[in-house]
């Protein structure tokens, strides 16, 4: 199957999520909105960035937000977000760009920081994140080319959990709207390797997704959000020699010969990481699979950016997945920063970057 404008899109963060670093806050002030927020939130993605967007020949875009950023108190939305939205959604209308919306970051599940009570463990969480989906449904009911991701990187949870709640939100939605485009992603942080464990339905309007930054240490390389890459510290190439990534994962991860059966750090690994995700495709060929999210921090050489980026988005085309690359600006508050245009002037880190994300590859 076809997943029909939605085979190659750019990801935006930094503005409705990652717009802050909350790993650095007291757990108390995590939830706040601060009047800095909303200047940020009125002021950091314009329609010129949604029009340069579709000059780079994307299809769609995948905008990520936090529940946060969507809620005034449980279940009292803030207008000023929805409207912030409205907005984006009638930008990618003008440009002809279809609308992936991504709940980024849900409260009781952050990707990146530890929570005190997560949303598999707590009712009336899972409640409210039904709920918000709910309010998304009834303002954006006559959209059709708005697809609701229904969360982005689950932890690494019981997969039961998780579909338990996907399903309970699925049924929810499908009450108001039998037709509406809805994407589930995997658990671990949306691995192709735990793509096995989903619920699969028998929907043609429900899309399975997941993510892939390996090699990590390549990927996040000399990071500040995880305390390995900021341990190590080390630039490294792609494609590399294999005794660097072995070094990485034998004096800092603890493992042994990770990478023994590679000569160098290129396309096989790529493929063989991406194996689950091939595996799916095998095993359901009615079902559309969207890689929904990967890229590189932007402090690594653009020749090697361009490889990684390039080889990825090879395997995906060589088995009919479609795309969505992280991300289009960063600010200097994430702390991993995916930007693939400049921060000062808002254009692609190259036009060879541009051509592979389109998937001219030659």
């Amino acid at each position: 199957m076809k997943f029909l404008g939605f085979e190659h899109g750019m990801g935006i963060g930094g503005w409705l999520t990652n717009y802050k670093r909350f790993n650095v806050l007291p757990n108390e002030k995590r939830m706040d909105i601060t009047i800095g927020d909303l200047e940020h939130f009125d002021t950091y993605i314009t329609e010129e960035d949604i029009a340069y967007i579709a000059s780079l020949s994307c299809d769609h875009i995948r905008l990520g937000f936090d529940q946060i950023v969507m809620e005034e108190t449980p279940y009292v939305y803030r207008e000023r977000t929805f409207k912030k939205i409205d907005g984006f959604i009638s930008w990618c209308e003008k440009y002809g760009l279809n609308v992936v919306l991504n709940l980024h970051k849900a409260i009781g599940n952050y990707c990146d920081i530890k929570e005190d009570i997560h949303l598999l463990d707590d009712a009336e969480l899972q409640n409210r994140f039904i709920g918000l989906w709910v309010e998304f449904e009834r303002r954006y009911h006559d959209k059709d080319a708005v697809v609701f991701e229904l969360l982005n990187e689950v932890t690494d949870v019981e997969p039961e959990k998780w579909n338990s709640l996907a399903d309970r939100t699925v049924s929810a939605l499908r009450e108001k709207n039998p037709a509406r485009k809805i994407i589930i992603g995997s658990t671990s942080w949306n691995s192709p390797d735990t793509l096995k464990d989903l619920r699969i339905y028998d929907d043609p309007n429900i899309i399975y997704t997941f993510h892939t930054y390996a090699p990590f240490e390549f990927t996040h390389q000399m990071g500040v959000l995880q305390s390995v890459n900021c341990y190590y510290n080390r630039k490294m190439p792609y494609p590399g020699d294999i005794e660097r990534y072995r070094h990485f994962q034998s004096t800092v991860m603890g493992v042994e010969n990770a990478y023994a059966k590679y000569d160098e750090m290129g396309k096989d690994f790529i493929r063989d990481s991406l194996q689950g995700a091939v595996d799916f495709v095998k095993a359901h060929p009615d079902k559309i699979l969207w890689a929904g999210e990967f890229g590189t921090i932007r402090h690594i050489a653009n020749q090697y950016r361009e490889n990684w980026m390039r080889d990825v988005i090879s395997v995906c085309k060589e088995n009919d997945i479609p795309y969505c690359v992280w991300n289009y600006l960063s600010t200097p508050n994430d702390g991993n920063r995916f930007s693939l245009v400049d921060d000062d002037n808002r254009r692609i880190v190259s036009d060879n970057m541009a051509r592979i994300i389109r998937g001219e590859l030659d």
